[in-house]
Formats: structure tokens, C-alpha cells, sequence
């Protein structure tokens, strides 16, 4: 049987003689369980919809699609920023590619406790990694979508009595060159990022709320009014601040309560040579 597999001819290692190279070629849409790290627990479990890719150089007719989940598969499951780096190099060396990228999205799973009664529940966020790899210096993307609350500004000057809020989004992504090795000193952690979001938000969002906790967050957003624009900014300012930040991009979106449409703003930053 080893011998008629032998035989078989490796179509996708034949030339190509159209000269013509592709950015990428690779898998998409693979569901994976996968490990992160977990700052409180240290790991979680959770599922990722992964796409892998390589370059294609214009003598090869074709990838060999299988070594891609042969490479995730090596792993255990545990993709995170230390081990990004290791399955890009890999996935290099196997598919004979001077570039490869990885992406994976997938839902993260924290405890949260509403602010007076501490009642508990889960709060789910989207979250996802970028990794790419070309021989240069590895290009690693953690990225977060954290739901708020956003009271207006304008709302609350112009109103005899209230204002509206709304639900509001906040995505950040922070990344740039292959990750620190140490977790406990310069490791960007997906709590990190929630703190941030809801902190430049008026409001936080929670899995659960008592008549208490819905009074105590209904106040907190009506003391501070922002506009997506503040929330853009208070972001800029606090990762700006964190020298474990070398680029940023931060978005954020208003599901508008009184307006047919939605509003937005947007900032990305990159660290100068001199940490500023």
C-alpha cells in the first residue's frame, strides 16, 4: 500500500511555466479547537475559525494543502502569541514558502460581576490573531471587539431632563514586531484590552444586572458623556501610555438609539523609534 502511495504523482509540485506568483494560496474556514492564554486562569479553551496561507512561488502549480492542518495539528491545539511565531516559521519550512500567514477568530469567555450586587455571569467578546511571516521581523496583531455603553454629550447639554445612550463598540487591535517571551512583563492580555475599551466608554456592559447594578450603570454613563470620537481617543491615550504597545488601531462604533444610522471614529498610531 506504502508503495502505490509512492507512485502517486505530486501534482501540485509540478512547474508552472505562467511565471506568475500568488500573495497566497493556503486553507480558510478551518473550525479548531484551540488553547489561549488566559490571564486569571492562565489558559482557556475555545474555538477558532483559522485560515492559513502561504506564498506561492510562480514555479509551483500548486500548495500542498494538507501540511497546513498537519502544522496546526502539531501543536496541541494552543495557538497563542508565544507559539505564533514557531507555526509561521513552520509552515515556511514545510511548504517550501518564503511568506506564510495565519489568522484565527474566535470567542473569549470572561466572568464579570455586576458593579454593586456582584452578580456573575459570562461575558463572550470577538477576538482574533495575525500572524505573518516573510524573513523579515514576524508581524504579530492581537485584536479585541468590546461592547460598552455611550451616553451623548450633546444629549445630556441640550436636555431639560436625560439623554440618550446606546450600545457602542470598541475594536482595538495592538501589534508589531515577534512578541516578548515573558507573559508577566510584556505580554498584552485580552483583559488588558477590555479594561481599556470600557474604561474610555461612558459605561460597561455586563451578563448581568440587578434593579441595583442597572441604577449604578445608568448614572455612571449619564457622569460621563462621550462621543465616539472621546472614546477613540481616551483609547489613544491609555495605550499610548502602556509601553508594551508598539502600534495600535482603535475603532469605535455608536448602534445609534435616535438616529437611522450609525456612527464612527478611528485612530491608528505606531510607537517612533525614540518610545514616543
Amino acid at each position: 500500500m506504502l508503495d502505490d502511495v509512492a507512485m502517486l504523482d505530486d501534482v501540485q509540485s509540478r512547474r508552472d511555466d505562467r511565471e506568475i506568483a500568488l500573495d497566497h494560496a493556503g486553507v480558510s474556514d478551518v473550525r479548531y479547537p484551540i488553547t489561549v492564554l488566559d490571564r486569571q486562569h492562565e489558559k482557556q479553551r475555545t474555538v477558532a475559525t483559522v485560515s492559513m496561507s502561504v506564498g506561492l512561488p510562480h514555479h509551483f502549480k500548486g500548495t500542498h494543502m494538507s501540511r497546513f492542518i498537519e502544522v496546526l495539528g502539531e501543536h496541541g491545539g494552543e495557538v497563542t502569541m508565544r507559539t505564533l511565531p514557531v507555526i509561521l516559521r513552520e509552515l515556511r519550512e514545510r511548504l517550501d514558502a518564503e511568506s506564510a500567514r495565519i489568522e484565527l477568530r474566535f470567542p473569549y469567555f470572561l466572568e464579570r460581576r455586576a458593579p454593586v450586587t456582584g452578580a456573575s455571569g459570562l461575558m463572550d467578546y470577538d477576538c482574533w490573531f495575525i500572524g505573518e511571516s516573510n524573513g523579515g521581523p514576524d508581524k504579530l496583531l492581537l485584536g479585541i471587539r468590546v461592547p460598552v455603553t455611550s451616553l451623548c454629550p450633546c444629549s445630556k447639554e441640550i436636555s431639560d431632563y436625560g439623554a440618550h445612550n446606546q450600545r457602542g463598540y470598541l475594536t482595538i487591535e495592538v501589534g508589531g514586531d515577534t512578541a516578548p517571551t515573558d507573559t508577566r512583563t510584556g505580554f498584552v492580555w485580552l483583559e488588558d484590552l477590555v479594561e481599556v475599551a470600557e474604561a474610555s466608554a461612558s459605561a460597561p456592559v455586563y451578563p448581568l444586572v440587578k434593579r441595583p447594578d442597572e441604577r449604578h450603570i445608568t448614572m455612571q454613563a449619564y457622569d460621563n458623556p462621550v462621543f465616539v470620537e472621546d472614546m477613540v481617543r481616551n483609547v489613544a491615550i491609555r495605550l499610548k501610555a502602556d509601553p508594551r504597545v508598539r502600534w495600535f488601531r482603535a475603532h469605535a462604533r455608536n448602534d445609534e438609539s435616535i438616529h437611522n444610522h450609525s456612527a464612527f471614529a478611528s485612530l491608528e498610531w505606531r510607537r517612533k523609534a525614540s518610545g514616543k
